[in-house]
């Protein structure tokens, strides 16, 4: 006995037949001035320059963390082992926000005399970096957002060991 209505094989039969329609009909209707094409060259465009003004800044904000790193790395030696792989990630983080631009920043303030007190003041530094890329990243396109979501997690993660690190530094 044969089933009578709907049935999956012809609804789906029905849905592509209504979207070839739809996309053949949205190919015809040019009507050859190019306003159209330029309005989409422009929002493109726009698009990217927010999307290299947003990689900009978040590039310089990697960089600052970085040169506080060099600069407890200076000023406290002892502390180079432990801060060396986290000093590594923050330079590949920099190095894949900023694609090759960007120069060196200078030194904003020195560290603590104290290599503690400089490991924790790192470790605040790496959650204010963080904050900061998450902030960027709900105004950034989809590509950096999910970079900045990435390197907002490692900074967090970092902030954790690192104020653990300071929990077993010497003063």
């Amino acid at each position: 006995m044969r089933r009578t209505g709907t049935t999956r094989r012809g609804a789906l039969t029905a849905t592509g037949a209504i979207v070839l329609g739809a996309t053949l009909a949205g190919c015809g209707g040019d009507d050859g001035d190019g306003r159209e094409d330029s309005t989409i060259a422009d929002a493109r465009a726009a698009a990217a320059q927010v999307e290299n003004t947003l990689r900009l800044t978040a590039a310089t904000t990697s960089r600052k963390l970085l040169v506080q790193y060099d600069q407890v790395v200076k000023a406290h030696p002892g502390t180079e082992s432990g801060l060396a792989p986290l000093r590594d990630a923050v330079r590949a983080h920099t190095t894949a926000l900023s694609q090759g631009e960007g120069g060196a920043l200078a030194p904003s303030h020195p560290p603590a005399t104290d290599a503690k007190a400089a490991v924790k003041e790192l470790a605040a530094a790496e959650r204010r970096t963080a904050d900061a890329h998450t902030a960027t990243l709900l105004k950034a396109p989809p590509e950096l957002s999910r970079l900045l979501a990435s390197i907002a997690a490692a900074g967090a993660a970092h902030a954790y060991l690192l104020t653990e690190l300071a929990k077993e530094t010497s003063s």
